[in-house]
């Protein structure tokens, strides 16, 4: 800032003014600030000025990287924090690099605020990183820790995709379990009602899965395999996720099996490439825009009052019917 007051012929404190936007320097004296500024390649510290001022006004999102539909989300968290004057970091975790090393790796940042997006952490973890800084917890609800939650009803997005695959007349519906993933256990929970409420119990079947490709992949080899031991094919199935029923596809496909002539899949999420397939997925949507809004306000509500009790925004799904499920089949594959 020296060196640009120097090269301008003015004072420090008034490329200040120029770089805060304030008023007291004339048009002509600002352009020339800016242009000596672009000249010698300055360009202001914002983080350093708002930690002089005690904040960083910065929210940090934990993520993992390969996750589709939380690539959505944090698209919208950018979007609602730029709105609101905060600064988004963001933080993967992967193999070898856990929620806890990626949560640490934000706050040694100095972010206000931590957006985690389908925690694995136990509650109690969870409940200790809530009483240390501001955090909320996207895709999952905790209701013994001190963070605020945004999630989908699970509940009634797999009733209403239950209730279409029993309308088309299917019978023998799979469910491809989430495992530890967002959702996963609210899912398997409605899926199961869903069997009973319908009367299919005898048809009743959880597959182990997670929220991979790989996972679907696995579970189509299976259900192949059977079929080649003499076991009819489901005539549906109800994947944990979007990812998990694209890996599905995939290896049904490759193996002749003609979806949804053959059997229906449905996915969960409606990430962004759900609907850019061949054969559009039929999915239960979760609204990543709002999701991010919600999540984005409670930490700013949460920033400026602290004594704020934990809040929880239940938002609702819906089913999105596209190419992948049709009429069960008269009688399963041969």
């Amino acid at each position: 800032m020296a060196d640009v007051a120097a090269k301008a012929g003015v004072s420090r404190a008034l490329v200040s003014i120029v770089f805060r936007g304030q008023p007291g320097a004339g048009r002509e004296t600002r352009e020339r600030v800016l242009r000596v500024a672009d000249e010698i390649g300055y360009r202001p510290d914002n983080a350093a000025r708002l930690l002089a001022r005690g904040r960083s006004r910065t929210l940090g999102v934990m993520f993992t990287a390969h996750q589709i539909f939380q690539a959505d989300l944090v698209e919208g968290i950018y979007a609602e924090a730029e709105r609101l004057d905060y600064e988004v970091l963001l933080s993967a975790t992967g193999p070898g690099r856990g929620e806890a090393k990626a949560v640490e790796a934000l706050l040694s940042h100095r972010c206000e605020a931590v957006i985690l997006l389908g925690p694995g952490a136990t509650d109690a973890d969870l409940d200790a990183l809530g009483q240390r800084t501001v955090a909320v917890s996207v895709g999952r609800r905790v209701p013994r820790a001190r963070v605020d939650s945004v999630h989908t009803a699970e509940g009634k997005g797999v009733r209403q995709a239950m209730d279409h695959l029993v309308e088309l007349g299917h019978r023998r519906i799979v469910h491809i379990d989430g495992g530890r993933g967002p959702g996963s256990a609210e899912r398997r929970r409605a899926y199961r009602a869903a069997m009973r409420r319908h009367g299919l119990e005898s048809e009743m079947r959880v597959i182990p899965g997670d929220h991979t490709e790989q996972s679907g992949i696995d579970t189509g080899r299976l259900l192949l395999a059977e079929r080649e031991g003499g076991q009819a094919l489901p005539t549906a199935v109800l994947a944990g996720n979007d990812r998990c029923a694209m890996g599905l596809l995939m290896a049904l496909t490759r193996s002749g099996i003609e979806v949804p002539r053959d059997l229906s899949v449905v996915g969960y999420d409606d990430s962004h490439l759900s609907h850019l397939m061949p054969i559009g997925l039929t999915t239960v949507r979760q609204d990543a825009l709002l999701m991010a809004e919600y999540a984005v306000r409670f930490a700013v509500d949460r920033l400026e009052n602290r004594e704020l009790e934990p809040r929880e925004a239940v938002l609702d799904s819906k089913l999105v019917v596209r190419g992948t499920s049709g009429p069960a089949p008269v009688e399963g594959p041969a």
